[in-house]
């Protein structure tokens, strides 16, 4: 699995950096933390079995994509394992994601994920994963407490492999 991913600014890694600590340490999960997962934004989830096969598309994008920002207005929880902080779905993101979906979707060897394509995707920017019914209570407990919505600038788009979180590919947004 490979995922194209926005990354942030270096004050928003810091701010969305903080709220991950906070419920890794809340929690006593600390998978984000252990496995490297950096502050980031999914916009497509692919199976494929070689990155090879993606590497040319994914150049494709460097120079056609612009730098941004949302706001990020809430937390949610994605039942039974995830909690993340809830940007809005903005001009910029939409756009990005339809171009990022372009530009992989006819390749023959890979398999998107269905829960990525425009108009079925919810952007969400992970904060705490693994978590289990007790952690989930104590992770929304922490960001009751300590969570404000925040303007967020991104400015690099790269592809990574997961588990755990590699990168394979990265660069700046126009």
């Amino acid at each position: 699995m490979y995922l194209i991913s926005i990354y942030f600014d270096k004050q928003t890694n810091k701010t969305l950096q903080w709220y991950i600590d906070k419920i890794a340490e809340k929690t006593n999960n600390h998978f984000m933390i252990e496995n490297r997962v950096p502050p980031h934004m999914t916009i497509a989830a692919i199976e494929a079995r070689n990155v090879n096969v993606l590497k040319p598309a994914f150049e494709t994008l460097n120079g056609k994509l612009y730098s941004g920002s949302m706001k990020v207005v809430s937390v949610g929880q994605l039942f039974p394992y995830v909690m993340y902080a809830t940007p809005v779905l903005n001009q910029e993101l939409f756009e990005l994601s339809e171009e990022v979906y372009s530009t992989f979707f006819d390749i023959p060897e890979i398999k998107m994920s269905e829960y990525y394509k425009p108009f079925s995707w919810l952007p969400h920017i992970t904060l705490g994963k693994t978590l289990d019914k007790v952690q989930m209570q104590k992770a929304f407990q922490a960001m009751q407490e300590s969570f404000v919505p925040f303007t967020a600038q991104f400015d690099e788009i790269g592809m990574a492999k997961v588990n755990p979180h590699e990168d394979v590919a990265r660069f700046k947004l126009v």
